[in-house]
């Protein structure tokens, strides 16, 4: 297991104060704040941690209060507010200095069979078609620093665009407000299927705010952009396991009023869909000269 992998894990492992307190560390780069999807991760950690184990997470809504600090742990308080025969609700606050930073509330729900439909998995090349590692190299190279860097750093999360083309000099242009992008832990996760869940969640929040932007020409790795999520929801469907391919199919229906709304549908790679996320972010212009 690499670094990173074992660097996530070690992030998703609260540390339990007391009957319903934990609280989490951040990784140690030099972050201005706390990445969204770390607090959704351990927030959804902390929850499952006071459900049985054979009733899984299958939605949570969240709300990002104020922005997290990164050089003190966070400590995460859960209620227990229904504990019924078939679904289990669980509210959770991250706090820091004193207040709330962050909420969330997660619905748990024993297995049951039912009727099924699903959306069909858009037609898009393969993991390993979408590029080479010798063309995703030179592909880099042309991408503006930040973009680069951003791909360049080790992350335990792999993210491979089906088209890379969005990030190239000169193709900053307008296009259709939609992203499709390859996902997969950089290393094999424990078997726990919570754990899965939980790193997907973590995953889910890092490129569904630049959807929104796509559509105008712009991008969170831009100077005029202010950029924050301010909620997050996702749907979990189906077991997966967040280690091997998923396809995270994103589109951006709307945006005004300085926020952008994205949602995304991930996908085994033979087609299945199991979890779906919707967001709205602040997607304010500023002069980045002023």
């Amino acid at each position: 297991m690499n670094k990173a992998v074992l660097g996530l894990i070690d992030i998703l492992n609260l540390e339990q104060l007391e009957e319903n307190l934990f609280r989490g560390i951040g990784p140690k780069e030099g972050w201005q704040r706390v990445f969204g999807g770390q607090v959704i991760g351990q927030a959804l950690v902390a929850a499952t941690r006071t459900v049985e184990a054979d009733r899984p997470v299958h939605s949570m809504h969240c709300y990002f209060v104020h922005p997290g600090d990164p050089k003190i742990p966070i400590v995460y308080e859960v209620k227990r507010i229904r504990d019924g025969r078939s679904f289990t609700t669980r509210y959770v606050e991250a706090i820091q200095h004193g207040r709330a930073i962050f909420t969330l509330i997660a619905s748990f729900h024993a297995h049951e069979p039912g009727l099924r439909h699903q959306p069909p998995m858009p037609d898009v090349p393969m993991p390993e078609e979408t590029a080479q590692e010798d063309l995703q190299a030179a592909l880099l190279q042309q991408m503006p620093e930040p973009i680069r860097n951003y791909f360049e750093r080790e992350r335990p999360v792999e993210l491979r665009p089906v088209d890379y083309s969005r990030f190239l000099p000169g193709t900053q242009g307008a296009r259709k407000p939609s992203f499709d992008i390859w996902i997969r832990a950089t290393a094999p996760l424990p078997d726990d299927p919570a754990i899965h869940r939980c790193v997907l969640g973590y995953a889910s929040d890092m490129t569904l705010l630049d959807t929104s932007l796509a559509v105008h020409g712009r991008s969170v790795f831009e100077g005029g952009i202010q950029g924050a999520s301010l909620d997050h929801a996702m749907w979990f469907h189906r077991p997966f396991r967040a280690d091997e391919w998923l396809l995270y199919s994103q589109e951006s229906p709307f945006s005004g009023s300085a926020r952008g709304l994205s949602r995304g549908l991930f996908f085994t790679r033979d087609g299945l869909h199991v979890a779906t996320v919707a967001q709205e972010g602040l997607i304010r212009p500023v002069d980045p000269t002023a």
